[in-house]
């Protein structure tokens, strides 16, 4: 039997870990051929921002909850770092698997590894090629160490080959985020202000922002918002404020009555809004993905992206790395212009049952 560890610390994790425990419960359903055990580090605390996944998403209790959330970057590596290696000084696993790019996925990598684990990266070999991104670091540290990579796409392949990993351990099996996607669009759900702002399909624009480089600079942040009411025409703008940016926001007064600052959002009800936009305008990579599979135009305000298949195959424009794109963009959205993009290679809900099958051949 494989023993297994799957890491999941913040949003993202959750929504890519889902399908993967449903892959395994299914090869499992006649003969139990991997045991797994779910370790939630604890990065994301805020209950919007992780317990309501697990419920969303039929994701099982965690059989371990390392309590890192709070405090620094540095601070949450160290606590994770601990609180994992005690975990497999008590009970070692065959392997760890982790996914994404946020810090729980470097740093349970680093322990497992150092204790002579095995490491296999979900979402390996993506790159934005931006150093100054915490993300691009945990990516590059990870890719690194790790001794088996799954990718979603052939640019991340090529990402790979070019550090010297051997092709023999790099497996395209295509997005499992995209998995979770397929399987849930028929239960989205509106949030529960969808009534109470009169809220109405193509009628309005979602803002996400969490990037340090667009929310830790008050001017900044609030010349992005002021640019896109400006340019957005009489659509209404709903922006889930993500932790982070809720203290700063709240030091910029905005009157404008089309604009509305809602709390971060379960999975299903997040996704249900993004649907029926107009449009989305994010700094995040993650719903890049999403909104290419579901056909909604999306402005990124970043100088790179890590995902290029969403801007040379899907429904993304980067915009820069300022509001300077906006006014240019919206423009084309509400003369008609905007592509209409395609879905990138084995972007098809089954990335999950690739990666199960990869496992126990890799293990037989």
């Amino acid at each position: 039997m494989i023993k297994i560890d799957l890491i999941a610390g913040a949003r993202p994790n959750f929504i890519k870990i889902s399908p993967i425990i449903e892959a395994i419960n299914e090869v499992n359903s006649t003969k139990k051929i991997i045991s797994f055990r779910l370790i939630h580090t604890g990065q994301h605390f805020d209950k919007n921002m992780s317990d309501t996944f697990f419920s969303d998403l039929g994701i099982p209790k965690p059989d371990i909850n390392l309590n890192a959330g709070g405090g620094s970057q540095a601070e949450q590596t160290s606590k994770i770092m601990i609180g994992y290696e005690k975990v497999l000084l008590d009970d070692p696993t065959q392997l760890c698997l982790v996914v994404g790019d946020v810090t729980s996925t470097m740093a349970c990598s680093i322990v497992a590894k150092k204790m002579g684990i095995k490491v296999a990266h979900v979402e390996a070999g993506i790159r934005s090629g931006d150093k100054l991104m915490p993300e691009e670091i945990n990516r590059i540290v990870t890719d690194s160490i790790s001794d088996y990579f799954f990718t979603t796409s052939v640019f991340a392949n090529t990402n790979l080959l070019s550090i010297g990993i051997k092709k023999e351990v790099i497996f395209f099996v295509g997005n499992t985020m995209i998995d979770t996607l397929l399987k849930n669009i028929p239960n989205f759900r509106k949030p529960n202000f969808w009534d109470t702002y009169s809220l109405t399909s193509k009628k309005y624009l979602v803002l996400t922002l969490h990037r340090p480089s667009n929310v830790d600079d008050k001017g900044k942040l609030e010349k992005i918002i002021n640019d896109v009411l400006l340019y957005s025409e009489n659509n209404s703008v709903v922006f889930p404020v993500h932790p982070r940016t809720k203290k700063l926001l709240d030091e910029i007064s905005f009157k404008n009555p089309r604009l509305y600052c809602v709390n971060p959002m379960s999975y299903l009800e997040f996704n249900f809004l993004v649907k029926n936009s107009l449009a989305v305008i994010t700094d995040s990579g993650g719903i890049t993905e999403e909104t290419t599979v579901m056909g909604i135009p999306c402005m990124t305000l970043r100088d790179s992206t890590e995902r290029p298949e969403t801007c040379s195959i899907g429904t993304n424009e980067l915009l820069g790395n300022d509001s300077s794109g906006i006014k240019a963009a919206f423009n084309k959205l509400f003369t008609g212009n905007w592509k209409n993009g395609g879905i990138p290679e084995l972007w098809d809900g089954k990335a999950s049952k690739r990666i199960i099958s990869s496992l126990i051949e890799i293990f037989k």
